[in-house]
């Protein structure tokens, strides 16, 4: 159907004239001169060929054509506002900021990303990837997730993973016992931030009851993520953390070949509680925490990375 309409700049000068009953307001209202808003309700009206206004002294006053028009323009135009409106909010999207380190990103969360991006196309998820705590209370990210022993005060902090060790290394060194680490060099990482009683190779073998393995030889990485690979390039065996390497493990691409395995820490995932979580926090949180809970099977047997250190005394 063809549409012969004024233009639009009449129409929107008329209508709010009309809305308002007068040309000030109406020129206010859509950020033009009273000038402006008399000369486009002056040219609509000599295209119509009627009078919409009575201009009497500091007042314009609708004629009876013009109070006919007046609420169809108005829903029309309040209807392409609104729509509008929907369209721009659609495309708007909340950002929510998560630190955590470096090798649980690497390792945990980018295997999910395109899931959660799928589920969650709304929200734009930021990562921080940073071995130092970030401040959560001054906004420096939204949600954190640590590695530790807790407890961390003005935080809610919720349990994503109780870590253990183990010696992980690719199948094709097709190792069968912990004698078998006497060919076969050893992976080390240097852990960036310290933390007592966490495990190493020389607690492992006291768990072990294996001797005659010199733990001073093998490859030394500063990154964890790089020993994960060195162990999947067969480069030899690394005692590594089995929630970071689950993947790994579920693909076949690493094995534990023997155990025991050490306990570690625990991976929370924080939140300050001075902020008010958003809607787009909560659903990540909900994700992380739905993730967390798919991974959670039962593994071999453990020693406490404590207990092992105690038994060489």
């Amino acid at each position: 159907m063809s549409r012969r309409l004024p233009p639009l700049s009449q129409l929107r000068a008329f209508e709010a004239a009309a809305r308002r009953r007068s040309f000030k307001l109406a020129a206010d209202e859509l950020a033009v001169t009273p000038a402006a808003i008399s000369h486009q309700v002056k040219a609509l009206e000599e295209l119509l060929g009627m009078a919409l206004f009575e201009r009497r002294t500091r007042q314009v006053v609708p004629t009876a054509a013009a109070l006919r028009l007046l609420p169809v323009l108005s829903e029309s135009f309040d209807r392409m506002a609104e729509g509008l409106a929907a369209m721009s909010a659609a495309r708007r999207v909340a950002s929510v900021t998560l630190s955590t380190t470096r090798a649980f990103l690497t390792q945990w969360l980018m295997p999910c990303l395109p899931a959660f991006h799928a589920k969650h196309p709304e929200i734009e998820l930021r990562l921080h990837a940073d071995e130092s705590p970030v401040d959560l209370a001054a906004g420096e990210a939204d949600l954190a997730v640590r590695y530790g022993a807790g407890p961390y005060p003005g935080h809610d902090a919720v349990e994503l993973a109780e870590d253990r060790f183990a010696p992980v290394c690719s199948p094709l060194l097709k190792l069968e016992s912990p004698r078998d680490l006497q060919r076969c060099p050893l992976i080390h990482f240097e852990w960036r931030r310290p933390v007592a009683d966490m495990p190493d190779w020389n607690q492992w073998l006291l768990a072990a009851g294996a001797k005659g393995i010199d733990t001073s030889r093998g490859l030394r990485f500063s990154e964890e993520v790089h020993a994960i690979q060195a162990a999947i390039a067969g480069q030899g065996v690394a005692l590594l953390s089995t929630t970071l390497v689950h993947d790994e493990l579920q693909r076949g691409v690493l094995r534990s070949p023997f155990g025991p395995m050490l306990g570690g820490r625990r991976f929370w995932l924080l939140q300050h509680r001075a902020r008010q979580p958003s809607a787009a926090c909560r659903a990540v949180a909900q994700w992380l925490l739905g993730e967390a809970k798919a991974r959670r099977k039962p593994q071999g047997r453990e020693v406490p990375a404590a207990a092992a250190t105690r038994r060489s005394s």
